[in-house]
């Protein structure tokens, strides 16, 4: 007796896989949309932490590019014994000698003056505010820029005017420089020439009263010693210009000097917010977590209700192989498209805060791929175990189910 050849299964296309998987996705549309929304907000997240952070990182490297790294900040220190040290008279002019500064300016602290905007404030509700004395050569220097009025020139720093930093301008109520705008500074009258924009190199000023070095001498006792002094030098010699400032500021007691790089304290900005960026990120896979978890119960759900189906193409001539293929697909259909939607989501929150915040929009392509694959990868496990249990279903077992 003849023996025919047994007839091999037909084989799924990479095209009926997908249209076979997404018969289930089809059929129940709510069920779908809501395990997809779960693996979006987690994808979302994920997005625009990175995003954000990305972005912020962008606009603090355009601000030190367009402020500069390169100045460096003379101050006192402390004496051997604890005490407040102080920079000698001769600091300023020794320090603009050093041949690879470029530009340099100082600012010397007033003491005992304070800033009121009438006469009429008890005396201990300073709110915070200082006094500096200022050379004409400071805003150019520290890079800040002014937000109303003008700065201090050669004339103006003889007599009773001065600029106030952004926060002083704030906490005294006073939106903009006039001839008619006054402040009290000690017992004198100061008529406030300009106010500054915030100054991101050199936030002391932000919290100030400027006035000309030579009416802060007349006018409230300076004794004219420099408390910083900023200079300004070419990139590549901000290190051997950091190692000459502290002998050269004052060449008798170097150990009471001290030189700061402002641009570090904004890379410790930095650092701590990429440590708060993981911190996100790792909540952002937890919601990632959450969303498989409910990729496998729809899935789970989704073989028990159509056990019938299941029986139904066995016994047509389905293998356990294409069962299995049939409902891994329909998970990954229903991962990808929470992935997409979710990377679509996070870059337009990315795009949205960051045109609010005036910064670059930056959204890391890696964050996009990376997002995306991380949702296959997590619908691919979250449907294998549910894709294993159709398949091994016979087919009387299957069609007999309810």
């Amino acid at each position: 007796m003849a023996t025919g050849t047994p007839l091999r299964p037909a084989r799924l296309r990479a095209g009926d896989v997908v249209k076979v998987g997404a018969v289930g996705l089809r059929t129940r549309p709510l069920r779908a949309f809501l395990s997809a929304l779960g693996i979006a907000i987690g994808i979302a997240a994920m997005v625009g932490v990175v995003g954000i952070s990305a972005s912020s990182s962008a606009e603090l490297n355009r601000m030190l590019d367009a402020l500069g790294t390169n100045m460096l900040t003379v101050k006192p220190g402390s004496t051997m014994f604890g005490e407040d040290a102080e920079l000698p008279l001769t600091a300023e002019p020794m320090v603009d000698r050093i041949e690879q500064v470029t530009d340099s300016s100082a600012i010397g602290t007033v003491d005992d003056a304070n800033v009121y905007r009438t006469d009429l404030i008890p005396e201990g509700e300073t709110n915070g505010l200082n006094v500096y004395a200022a050379r004409p050569d400071l805003r150019g220097t520290v890079g800040a820029e002014l937000a109303s009025g003008t700065w201090l020139n050669e004339g103006t720093s003889r007599y009773p005017a001065t600029v106030l930093g952004a926060t002083a301008a704030e906490r005294l109520g006073i939106g903009r420089a006039s001839p008619q705008t006054q402040v009290l500074i000690g017992d004198t009258w100061f008529t406030v020439v300009g106010i500054l924009e915030p100054a991101p190199l050199a936030p002391e000023l932000d919290t100030a009263a400027l006035v000309g070095w030579a009416a802060a001498e007349e006018e409230l006792g300076f004794d004219g010693h420099a408390t910083s002094i900023y200079t300004r030098s070419a990139n590549e010699d901000v290190t051997e210009v950091r190692e000459l400032l502290r002998p050269t500021a004052n060449p008798e007691a170097p150990d009471e000097v001290d030189v700061t790089l402002p641009s570090e304290a904004l890379a410790a900005q930095q650092a701590a917010d990429e440590t708060f960026t993981g911190l996100l990120l790792g909540l952002g896979a937890v919601a990632l977590l959450v969303g498989g978890v409910g990729v496998a119960n729809t899935m789970v759900i989704s073989v028990l209700e159509r056990r019938s189906e299941i029986g139904l193409r066995r016994s047509l001539g389905a293998t356990r192989g294409q069962i299995r293929t049939q409902f891994l697909a329909e998970s990954l259909l229903l991962s990808a498209m929470g992935g997409i939607g979710g990377a679509v989501l996070g870059s337009a929150v990315t795009a949205g805060y960051a045109l609010y915040q005036e910064w670059p929009v930056v959204v890391p392509p890696w964050a996009l791929l990376g997002g995306v694959a991380a949702t296959l990868l997590i619908g691919g496990l979250a449907g294998l175990y549910p894709a294993i249990r159709a398949s091994r279903l016979s087919p009387t077992e299957a069609l007999a189910a309810p």
